[in-house]
């Protein structure tokens, strides 16, 4: 009967355990079905058999050790390249999150060594370097479902990234301020008299309708029904760095929809088709022309050509109104929302017309009140108390 291998200390060493030169453990053993050896170290025994422990049981539960061996940006990867169906603009924000992944050191982990409090632990450590909750949400919006897949596959028991971000993160986005009505009035006038290279029709519009800028931008001329008295918004127009102009679905399928037009945006929208006349050549962006908003060259705007023109005139106006809140095409968004919402218009139609997913985004997002509104309506229901 051959002699039980002991360690330095003359510990008896269990089948598959040894002792290096450097005094350091391994222990090897086979995946199941598998005829290669595989290794894992501890500088103490008691480290090793704990790791021993977690082998024999990940391989009882069917765990595939050497997948977890697999780096986080390796899985991310993988993940990604399983995608299909992603809007362009919702693929852009993913490749920021997936550039930083691959970058941080967080990325080089192995995917079995991540645990729930290293993923808090890093969401934690980009928050104090100055990232804002809506971009660290991007980050797990991307790793919760790849980790998702690496348990469904086998790799690792639990999802390290299944927790709650505002439970440990401070909901710290920009709140955006509706306009008050005085202060729409003062706006508007203001671009109207002092505008160069006027957008006025495009300010109307969107402060009358609620449409995101590029949905605005997206319309033609068969988009807009003067008989009727509505807007159908089927799609947007968006420009980035590698696409000059193209065409998209609307932010959501609750993005498609008809917006009901006032005469202020009737009349916008009809100056606008008067003012753009008819080019000599109409520009087709996949598959469609007659794009209603064009710029001076005739080439059809987009939202960044009106976010700039704004930030322009915002430092002209606080000339004239010293203090007065930057004004974005978003703003405009916002303060529609809040007027109608104070306009007693209900929630349900509301949300048809800012083509949200849920109540909740109209609700908790994009509509504001202050003492006045609240005052009003209280006035209404008084007599019922």
């Amino acid at each position: 009967m051959s002699e039980k291998r002991k360690d330095k200390k003359g510990r008896i060493l269990r089948t598959g355990e040894g002792q290096r030169p450097n005094l350091t453990y391994y222990y090897r053993f086979r995946r199941n079905g598998d005829k290669k050896w595989c290794y894992v170290y501890a500088t103490t025994l008691e480290e090793l058999r704990r790791k021993e422990e977690n082998i024999q049981r990940d391989l009882l539960d069917g765990i595939d050790y050497a997948a977890g061996e697999i780096t986080v940006a390796t899985l991310v990867d993988r993940y990604m390249n399983l995608k299909r169906g992603l809007r362009t603009n919702t693929l852009r924000a993913y490749q920021s999150g997936i550039n930083r992944i691959h970058t941080d050191p967080f990325g080089q982990k192995q995917i079995k060594n991540v645990k729930l409090s290293d993923g808090k632990t890093w969401f934690v450590a980009l928050h104090d370097e100055g990232l804002k909750q809506n971009t660290i949400q991007i980050l797990q919006s991307i790793l919760r479902p790849a980790f998702e897949m690496a348990v469904d596959d086998d790799m690792i028991r639990k999802n390290p990234f299944k927790f709650k971000l505002s439970d440990l993160l401070p909901n710290d986005a920009y709140q955006r301020q509706a306009l008050t009505k005085a202060q729409q009035q003062n706006y508007l006038e203001f671009i109207r008299n002092n505008g160069r290279d006027n957008y006025y029709n495009d300010i109307v519009v969107l402060l009358g309708t609620g449409l995101r800028v590029s949905e605005l931008y997206g319309l033609t001329r068969a988009d807009v029904d003067f008989d009727r008295g509505c807007i159908r918004v089927t799609k947007q127009l968006c420009r980035t760095a590698e696409k000059v102009y193209f065409i998209t679905e609307p932010k959501t399928k609750s993005g498609i929809r008809s917006v009901p037009m006032t005469d202020t945006v009737s009349m916008a929208l009809r100056r606008e088709i008067l003012k753009r006349g008819h080019p000599k050549v109409e520009m087709m962006v996949d598959g469609y022309s007659g794009v209603l908003f064009l710029d001076k060259d005739q080439m059809p705007k987009v939202g960044m050509h009106l976010q700039n023109y704004m930030q322009l005139m915002h430092r002209k106006l606080v000339k004239q109104y010293p203090g007065f809140l930057p004004v974005s095409p978003h703003v405009l968004r916002h303060t529609f929302c809040t007027n109608a919402q104070q306009a007693m218009l209900d929630v349900k139609s509301l949300q048809y017309i800012m083509g949200h997913s849920t109540a909740s985004v109209t609700l908790d997002i994009y509509t504001h009140s202050d003492f006045e509104s609240a005052e009003r309506a209280f006035k209404r229901i008084a007599g019922d108390l």
